[in-house]
């Protein structure tokens, strides 16, 4: 396992993180010890960066974490999770109620201390409020010893870069966008860099589309993205490899970002990425689906407030 700096942060993370994610069920039901099973695999193999949010599984994933990591040596992992969201459509981000979330949080993962919290999904609140309200209550938090760093989290990056560039954020996580189907976050990597803002690039696989299974139901990507996904599946299994395979190997190896979050939820799962990451990327197979892809890339969707999108347009 390789390891990097988090921007600033002095942190130094594994460049494979575990996203806890599936352990709240977002991806289907699953044992519950098989995800326990997994985070205890994933620290065996030197997997140190951790994940989670109230919102995953309704605080399902926290608790199931909280578990995983019980009698763990707290100072041998750093651990991530969220305030803000906590429905589909659930969002709080103001002080009083992202400061008890912290509390909460807390408790659920058994824990005195974050190593960094996260406002969660920035583009579907005030990203005023969030600027002026909303860090400066987790600042308090970072102060009183509860957080050690402070960051956010969203879909439209120049939400992200907007934030970021208004008040002094530790870290931004932005998801979807260093992938096989979307390299946006590369162009904006230098930018998060003259902030000294880490970045943390999450959903490697794109929510599930870049596997052989397919998108779940509620993934928003268009009916054209979901099938070239699922051309780019079969054009790999009739070449004997694993789209989800070489959507992993390729965003690991060639993102700025400090870590790579892949949410996973069997022990099997996990010796399977890392055993990936440590094998040669297929030249050949991977000129293929960028051809098969193409006609998709970098087209995304919206999420959020419409404001929200790219707030360098409302100046």
């Amino acid at each position: 396992m390789r390891y990097r700096p988090l921007g600033r942060t002095g942190l130094i993370v594994s460049e494979l993180g575990f996203g806890a994610s599936p352990l709240g069920s977002v991806f289907g039901a699953f044992a519950e010890q098989d995800g326990i099973d997994a985070v205890r695999t994933a620290l065996d193999l030197g997997v140190n960066f951790f994940d989670v949010s109230p919102y995953y599984g309704d605080t399902a994933a926290e608790t199931a974490l909280g578990r995983a990591l019980r009698g763990v040596d707290r100072d041998s992992y750093l651990l991530a999770t969220k305030v803000g969201r906590y429905g589909a459509t659930e969002f709080d981000f103001g002080a009083e109620r992202v400061k008890r979330g912290v509390t909460e949080s807390l408790a659920r993962l058994g824990t005195d201390h974050v190593d960094l919290i996260q406002c969660h999904d920035i583009e579907f609140g005030s990203l005023d409020l969030i600027v002026e309200e909303t860090l400066p209550a987790l600042r308090e938090l970072q102060r009183a010893g509860l957080v050690r760093h402070v960051g956010v989290t969203g879909y439209p990056i120049p939400a992200l870069a907007h934030v970021a560039a208004r008040t002094p954020v530790d870290t931004v996580l932005s998801y979807c966008q260093h992938t096989l189907l979307d390299r946006r976050l590369a162009a904006w990597e230098g930018h998060f860099a003259t902030l000294g803002t880490g970045v943390i690039n999450a959903s490697p696989l794109s929510m599930g589309a870049l596997t052989w299974r397919g998108a779940p139901h509620w993934h928003p990507g268009s009916a054209r993205l979901r099938e070239r996904c699922a051309a780019a599946a079969d054009l790999c299994e009739r070449a004997g490899g694993d789209l989800a395979k070489l959507a992993l190997q390729f965003s690991v190896a060639t993102t700025g970002a400090a870590t790579t979050v892949v949410g996973t939820r069997s022990p099997d799962h996990m010796r399977r990425n890392v055993q990936w990451l440590a094998e040669p990327i297929d030249p050949g197979l991977l000129a293929q689906v960028e051809q098969c892809l193409a006609p998709v890339r970098d087209q995304g969707w919206t999420s959020g407030r419409p404001a929200n999108q790219d707030p360098r347009e409302r100046s």
